[in-house]
């Protein structure tokens, strides 16, 4: 078994928080693409691109995620898609105030 010592666990420490902060920007700067209703996630959820529901879209949800003032954004719920705002899933919850 092979001992470390303080310096060689600092180096590697330091390594690899670099490594996992480079990959996360990596990951948000990834291009995304607009959920597709075809999605098997989205099917589940019963998502929907225009909300039937009064007062309640994902422009408004927790979930969401990204700028306001864009038609599409990131969302929580949906890994790597973007949902449109004024869609609705069942996951839906309103966003605290």
């Amino acid at each position: 078994m092979k001992s470390v010592d303080r310096r060689g666990f600092l180096k590697m420490s330091g390594t690899t928080l670099i490594g996992l902060t480079l990959g996360g920007t990596a990951l948000r700067a990834h291009a995304q693409e607009p959920l597709d209703a075809d999605d098997p996630t989205a099917k589940a959820l019963n998502y929907t691109a225009s909300s039937t529901v009064d007062g309640s879209n994902c422009g408004n949800c927790m979930y969401i995620q990204g700028d306001e003032g864009k038609s599409q954004r990131p969302c929580a719920i949906f890994p790597g898609k973007l949902v449109d705002v004024n869609g609705w899933c069942s996951a839906w919850v309103k966003r605290p105030s």
